[in-house]
């Protein structure tokens, strides 16, 4: 359902582009926190496009040109009437840089709502009234941050200081200033003030404002962009612009290239307290605080299993995962990796990331499973010469017509049915079905079906690299 907020055409602009690695294993830089189904069986992103959807009929999508199938799947699956147009970064630049791209992609007088694709607002609707709050002042041409109304005195967050009201406006006040991450005794003593305000780096504000602002206070962003803007081409849903033209932009953040200095001019800035339920969801501990605890403080993701156990947070989805006598834990189980750690070092998850990264080990930044704009594969086994993998492929879906020059590839087909282009043959199979492509031989592999297309794909050979991979047509605009 739509809110109505008067006759105000809002655009949302979700900012995709953030790597998540403080949520590793769960989180990695194949697969950010964002696309993760962490609430409810839903990504971030799906119910960030949720939200958006109650604003205004349309979506801008700001993500990284390596992220765009997993933007895709999650666009399809919010529960949204919203349409999504996705803009493709081909190389991160910050905030600054997407919002002024996805400003130029609007009519000037249009209003841009400007929204994280990675945070946690449990109530959708009270979120909604909150940014009708900020129209009035969003037209008189202020740029309105909502201020999340704090909880605790938090030193992971920046915050916003209110000043003056503006004018009649009974919610917005203007912004006196914006303070860094404060040490622990500074926020407390904010708390205790009052007036002061999490930010959650949420905004509202007509595009020609946005742009305006840019100019003045970064002009090298907004020149970069423009010139990057007039590359824009666009293929169905997705628009890109010229790599080398934005990777000349200064990557920057808003704050620093606008925030900052524009809350120093009188009532530029407008600021509108938020006092639902918030979450960046940016550590494990953040995660554990998503699921109910029991009368020892126990929580529990899966299968997960606590004996003589406190405070201990169980994230279990594959497997049974047993806690025996642990106190202020974090247990973190995936397929290909596991993390356990203290509770309070869940900040430093990062650095191990890092750490794991010097190391060349593939599980910092990768997943067993991958996505494609066909559906994805789950690399399940692997050793010398071989390499078992289970595919899915939507319905209605299909792989490039390839060959291999160094592998061989036995497919059996576990759930629905597969159309096989092999050679000279195309055949169709089903449940129990198998066949065999020789190295060299040129295939396809397709669902004409209803449901998700299921094998189990044997690859043997010499070299089994995804790069061995000669794509004679494709339908997603892959390199041959």
């Amino acid at each position: 359902m739509t809110i109505s907020l008067t006759n105000a055409s809002i655009t949302s602009v979700v900012l995709c582009g953030g790597s998540g690695t403080r949520l590793w294993p769960l989180s990695r830089k194949s697969l950010p926190k964002q696309f993760v189904p962490l609430v409810g069986g839903k990504s971030l992103l799906a119910l960030t496009l949720e939200r958006a959807a109650l604003v205004g009929p349309h979506a801008l999508v700001v993500a990284s040109e390596d992220h765009r199938f997993l933007v895709q799947e999650c666009v399809e699956s919010a529960d949204a009437n919203a349409a999504s147009t996705i803009l493709l970064e081909p190389v991160a630049r910050n905030t600054a840089a997407a919002m002024a791209w996805a400003a130029l992609n609007v009519a000037p007088q249009d209003l841009l709502l400007f929204l994280p694709a990675d945070h946690h607002i449990p109530d959708a609707h009270a979120f909604a009234d909150t940014v009708r709050h900020g129209l009035a002042a969003a037209h008189g041409g202020a740029i309105v941050t909502f201020g999340v109304q704090p909880s605790f005195p938090s030193t992971a967050y920046g915050y916003i200081q209110q000043g003056e009201a503006l004018g009649g406006d009974p919610h917005a006040r203007a912004v006196r200033r914006f303070i860094e991450k404060p040490q622990a005794d500074r926020a407390q003593a904010m708390l205790l003030e009052g007036g002061h305000f999490w930010n959650a780096g949420v905004f509202l504000c007509r595009a020609d404002v946005l742009l305006a602002g840019l100019e003045a206070h970064a002009s090298d962003i907004a020149q970069s962009c423009r010139a990057a803007f007039a590359t824009q081409t666009s293929d169905g849903d997705f628009r890109r612009i010229d790599a080398t033209a934005f990777a000349a932009c200064r990557s920057e953040s808003i704050d620093y290239a606008l925030m900052e200095h524009a809350a120093q001019t009188a009532g530029a800035v407008a600021v509108v307290p938020f006092t639902g339920g918030w979450s960046d969801v940016g550590s494990w501990n953040a995660v554990a605080e998503l699921s109910p605890a029991d009368a020892q403080g126990n929580r529990i993701h899966g299968q997960g299993f606590v004996v003589s156990a406190s405070n201990t947070y169980v994230h279990a989805p594959h497997r049974p995962v047993v806690a025996l006598g642990t106190d202020n834990l974090l247990i973190v189980d995936t397929a290909d990796a596991l993390l356990v750690a203290s509770s309070a070092q869940a900040e430093g998850v990062k650095s191990v990331v890092a750490l794991l990264e010097k190391a060349g080990i593939p599980q910092a930044q990768h997943h067993r499973r991958v996505a494609r704009p066909w559906g994805a594969y789950d690399s399940i086994d692997a050793g010398e010469r071989f390499q078992v993998k289970r595919i899915v492929v939507k319905p209605g879906a299909s792989l490039s017509l390839q060959k291999h020059h160094h592998r061989a590839e036995h497919w059996i087909v576990v759930r629905g049915t597969a159309q096989v282009t092999n050679g000279d043959d195309t055949l169709l199979l089903t449940e129990n079905q198998s066949t065999y492509i020789p190295v060299g031989q040129v295939h396809r592999l397709a669902n004409p079906g209803k449901v998700p297309l299921e094998i189990i794909e044997v690859q043997s050979g010499a070299y089994l690299g995804e790069d061995d991979i000669v794509r004679l047509e494709d339908a997603y605009g892959r390199g041959t």
